[in-house]
């Protein structure tokens, strides 16, 4: 298994790893470049045009994983990296037995149905000014939820994530536009697909203990209404309390995640 981390984030789940170890899988990561161990001095952190430029690190992971002995390979994406994991499979179909997508970022929150006015006018900025950044607000209650200095369990290397580092910039939200675009017209994909998401979203400008038991991040139903257009065969589970990345929800919860994603994986993985 070849797990794809999401924006602003790297490689940290370990008991993830253990946990799919334990199922019979030899667990592989990669940090993406201009993320987590891969970043370095000069990069733009997470900056990228074109969601493609991952496929020849994809690839080559494939073939190191390959060289090592195993002839299946099983892809895991969470959030930006789900969707980047998707794309990468429908430009190389070959690689990998199946997919499994951890709240994968497959739609925009909030107006999705204004993306097509939208997507052009991004493109065409973000060709004069691919480096120009979106003044986002970041409220430190996702952190919050997850880090265990506060209401979380996860002790992570906080340079590279969640890092204000990671800017939101014209050329890189328009290259997940064009993903979402891609998405929406239906992906094709051949192999089965396991899609986990939260059975909610709260979004809320204020810490409240509700945000421990839900995806604060993306729209659930949103992500929902895609799963379809992944493939001719996708299992889509919602998962009680979920938080966005399911992995890092509370033991019982995550406890669910992993019974449900054993369970297909003996099946179709």
């Amino acid at each position: 298994m070849l797990y794809v981390h999401g924006w602003s984030d790297y490689f940290f789940q370990r008991h993830m790893a253990d946990e799919l170890a334990d199922a019979g899988y030899d667990f592989y990561a990669v940090d993406l470049h201009r993320y987590g161990r891969s970043l370095r001095p000069g990069h733009l952190a997470g900056f990228t045009t074109d969601l493609a430029e991952y496929h020849d690190e994809l690839n080559r992971a494939a073939d190191l994983i390959t060289r090592e002995g195993h002839d299946e390979l099983v892809v895991m994406g969470h959030s930006t990296g789900g969707l980047v994991a998707a794309l990468w499979l429908v430009a190389h179909p070959d690689r990998a037995k199946a997919l499994v997508l951890n709240s994968p970022w497959l739609e925009l929150q909030g107006y999705p149905a204004l993306r097509p006015a939208i997507a052009p006018m991004l493109s065409a900025v973000g060709q004069l000014n691919p480096l120009a950044t979106f003044p986002v607000s970041e409220t430190g209650l996702y952190r919050r939820s997850i880090h265990s200095s506060q209401d979380g369990e996860w002790g992570y290397n906080e340079g590279y994530k969640g890092h204000k580092a990671f800017r939101v910039r014209v050329g890189w939200l328009a290259a997940i536009m064009a993903g979402h675009a891609k998405v929406a017209a239906g992906l094709g994909i051949e192999v089965p697909v396991f899609m986990a998401i939260s059975e909610r979203t709260v979004i809320s400008a204020r810490w409240s203990e509700d945000l421990t038991t839900a995806d604060i991040v993306l729209d659930v139903e949103r992500l929902a209404s895609r799963a379809a257009m992944l493939g001719r065969h996708v299992t889509l589970v919602r998962i009680k309390d979920g938080l966005h990345d399911l992995a890092l929800s509370p033991k019982p919860v995550r406890g669910r995640f992993f019974a449900d994603l054993r369970r297909w994986l003996e099946t179709y993985g």
